[in-house]
């Protein structure tokens, strides 16, 4: 059994195992439950992390909310699962790694690899879901969650993921202890949840390193349109899709046409350059409503006060909530962040504190594909978010429709605001009005 450890990531300990030693590196990213001591006694998940591990130096860890990670804080915004995969990198001294995603773990790797390209030396989805393609009917959505809930514990719901069982009976209770070690019901549900309420599609066209869709043309749970929408959307992305009829199953040789060909993949000579200045980022504009007839009430030397006092309190907030301060627009700012609600949270908690100055502000918060130019930030992204910001109201945090869509599981709720013209920008766009719950 390979040790154990725990890397610190936001003051929750996530549960990760180093094995092998070859000259890459690979994070092997989970589907929905794993546990990293018990994958070993199932085939399912042992042989996979086995083949990878004899060519690679194999990083392989539980999801917060899962396994032997930490419980406590469920299982936290995708910008809060990316922090853990970069801290558990840094405890196990991994510059730079292939990501592995099976499942649901694939939606994660694919915003990471788009969000930070600099750790990120290539993708591998293998069977991975593509939240945002789930067409779900009311009855059969509350159906499936009921049956996630109510079946966990019994191996049932496992055993809806898993195939091939050499003995179907004798696999449930083996099947009923897995879901015992790696969650409870609840955790299990919101996982399910997520899937359906999130979507990521927007953000595969930003994804610049060499990317490899695996997946079985017959896969009963995750179909092959994901696959193919995943080949389709990433940018150079390679692609095998097989002749197999299952999501994830108990043989090990079901896997040999996966294993060869993710080997070939991450093993053989990349010749196309990542780039590491075009990036997937939130963006948040702000500026001081009524700013032109404060500043002459006032008159010069107070305002210029006034706003320094204002952008000492956007820097700490800025930094407070990881995001990086690109500029000061005269009344506002701009600043990127690696996620959406960590943008809004920001752009509340600077609101309040406006306010406690006698201010009010207006923010737009836009999900996209910006460059990055040294200090500076431009694209369609940034472009886009001052358009949204433009809109927005004394005291109010507008958003496009990407933030609402990959905010699942935050602290944040939205106000349909209806569709919009954004001058310069094709299409009508979906905004909403952002508050914290």
């Amino acid at each position: 059994m390979p040790e154990t450890k725990f890397a610190q990531s936001s003051g929750i300990s996530i549960a990760y195992q180093v094995v092998g030693d070859g000259p890459i590196d690979i994070v092997f990213v989970p589907g929905f439950m794993s546990h990293v001591e018990l994958n070993w006694e199932y085939s399912f998940y042992s042989s996979v992390l086995e083949d990878l591990a004899s060519y690679g130096r194999l990083i392989v860890l539980d999801k917060r909310g899962t396994g032997l990670s930490d419980r406590s804080m469920g299982l936290g915004t995708f910008e809060e699962r990316m922090d853990d995969v970069r801290s558990v990198m840094d405890a196990a001294g991994s510059e730079r790694a292939a990501l592995v995603g099976v499942s649901e773990g694939g939606a994660m790797c694919t915003l990471m690899a788009a969000s930070h390209p600099d750790r990120v030396t290539s993708l591998v989805l293998i069977g991975s879901a593509c939240p945002g393609l789930f067409n779900l009917g009311e009855a059969e959505r509350a159906g499936f969650l009921k049956f996630v809930h109510e079946g966990w514990y019994s191996g049932r719901v496992l055993d809806f993921f898993i195939q091939n069982a050499p003995d179907p009976v004798a696999a449930l209770p083996r099947l009923a202890r897995f879901e015992r070690y790696c969650c409870e019901p609840a955790m299990a549900r919101e996982i399910m949840v997520r899937n359906v309420e999130s979507d990521i599609r927007h953000a595969l066209p930003s994804v610049t390193v060499p990317t490899l869709v695996l997946h079985n043309r017959k896969d009963p749970v995750v179909p092959l349109s994901h696959g193919e929408y995943y080949a389709q959307n990433i940018p150079g992305a390679e692609h095998v899709f097989f002749d197999a009829d299952f999501h994830g199953s108990w043989r090990s040789s079901d896997y040999d046409d996966t294993f060869t060909a993710t080997r070939h993949f991450l093993t053989g000579k990349i010749s196309r350059p990542v780039t590491t200045d075009r990036i997937l980022s939130t963006v948040l504009f702000t500026d001081i409503a009524d700013s032109t007839t404060r500043a002459a009430e006032m008159g010069d030397a107070r305002w210029r006060d006034l706003l320094d006092r204002h952008d000492a309190a956007a820097s700490e907030e800025v930094a407070g909530h990881n995001g990086v301060l690109i500029k000061s627009t005269g009344d506002g700012i701009l600043a990127r962040f690696d996620g959406p609600s960590r943008a809004v949270l920001c752009a509340d908690a600077l609101g309040r504190r406006a306010g406690g100055l006698g201010l009010a502000i207006r923010a737009g918060v836009h999900t996209g594909e910006i460059e990055l130019r040294g200090a500076d930030v431009g694209g369609i992204g940034v472009h886009i978010a001052s358009r949204v910001a433009g809109l927005a109201s004394a005291g109010e945090i507008l958003v496009s429709r990407t933030v609402k869509d990959l905010s699942a599981g935050s602290s944040v709720s939205f106000a349909d605001r209806g569709e919009h013209e954004l001058k310069g920008v094709p299409e009508s766009w979906q905004l909403y009005a952002a508050s914290i719950n």
